[in-house]
């Protein structure tokens, strides 16, 4: 156990290094396109953005522009890809339902609400071995707002269900269930990006369960609500960097200890294109006042299909580990390990 945690924090060291010793990041290479596009072009440096490699250009272009271009950026070292979109879809002011957040999702998170379906198989545990958990969930972004300073912000919703089933029973009895909602603001800038949450979760056994000798006695009514506040950086060569903390401003049971820190480093293979899939790989790490601050290692790995079918913005099948205190609401005071794989889609 230590040793993982001393394995990711080294990570993190050395991603922060890397981000100092980098010549072309987000920022070098936006103002570097914009004064491209300004030249060129005649285009409002305003139009462009860059976020880990990505280019995307918001201006009406004819064909033979857009080739120009492209043959001139795809050049440039540090570059992965150029989107060109319409000019009416920039953010000069309010947009109304976009199409996509500010906020990436964190995959190696265990409680970040997204569409996935998990076997966990449950180490040296009393009462699980086989577990499959479904989760439902995703961050809807309502509004986006450019201000006249810069970057931009963002309002929406984000909800979950996080459940588990033990597969080991006869009819896959419902262990528990986990509700999740939160209002979410966040702000971009560049290769930052910064998320505030108030966030509700309450937590349910499963009927099946309940109906388990005396497990009944074992329910509590956990509810809470809390403030979550998380910051982001796109770090070079397809890694970022992640880190926060928070607070439950409401707790049932009222014994519930109420502060929470979180950090976490990613990788998204960019440059690294094996044709149908790009390599994944991240490590989150959380630290509750309830765990006495133990940390709760959660690494997964494995790969990325971007845009499946038109449905969505990627698919992620993964190899997960966790160790530490149980993410699921009813057991919060059960120290748990399991290693499984699933699939993850994120829209």
């Amino acid at each position: 156990m230590r040793f993982l945690v001393r394995i990711a924090l080294l990570f993190i060291c050395f991603c922060t290094q890397l981000t100092a010793a980098a010549a072309r990041d987000d920022e070098y290479l936006r103002g570097y396109v914009a004064a491209v596009v300004e030249r060129e072009l005649n285009v409002s440096a305003d139009a462009v953005s860059v976020r880990r490699g990505v280019v995307a250009i918001h201006a009406d272009l004819s064909a033979a522009d857009e080739e120009r271009l492209r043959k001139v950026l795809l050049e440039v070292e540090g570059i992965e890809e150029i989107v060109i979109l319409p000019a009416d879809t920039r953010l000069p002011g309010l947009v109304w339902f976009p199409k996509s957040s500010l906020f990436t999702p964190l995959f190696a998170d265990p409680r970040w609400p997204h569409f996935s379906l998990s076997y966990q198989y449950y180490i040296d545990d009393d009462d699980l071995t086989h577990v499959a958990a479904p989760n439902f969930g995703e961050l809807f972004p309502l509004l986006h707002y450019a201000p006249a300073y810069g970057g931009s912000w963002e309002v929406g919703i984000q909800a979950g269900v996080f459940a588990i089933f033990d597969l080991a029973s006869d009819s896959f009895d419902l262990i528990n269930a986990d509700y999740r909602v939160a209002l979410p603001v966040t702000y971009a800038w560049g290769s930052w990006a910064a998320m505030l949450r108030f966030f509700h979760q309450s937590s349910h056994l499963g009927d099946e369960y309940l109906l388990r000798g005396n497990n009944g006695n074992n329910r509590i009514n956990v509810s809470y609500e809390g403030l979550h506040l998380l910051l982001s950086r796109d770090l070079p060569y397809g890694f970022r960097l992640y880190g926060g903390g928070g607070y439950l401003v409401h707790v049932d049971p009222k014994s519930l200890d109420r502060g929470s820190l979180q950090t976490g480093i990613e990788f998204a293979g960019t440059g690294i294109d094996l044709g149908f899939a790009i390599p994944v790989a991240g490590v989150d790490l959380q630290f509750e006042e309830e765990g006495n601050w133990r940390p709760n290692v959660s690494p997964r790995a494995g790969l990325q299909f971007g845009e499946p079918f038109g449905l969505g913005r990627n698919l992620q099948v993964l190899v997960e580990y966790f160790d530490g205190k149980s993410p699921n609401g009813q057991f919060y005071d059960r120290t748990i390990r399991y290693i499984g794989f699933g699939a993850h889609l994120h829209f």
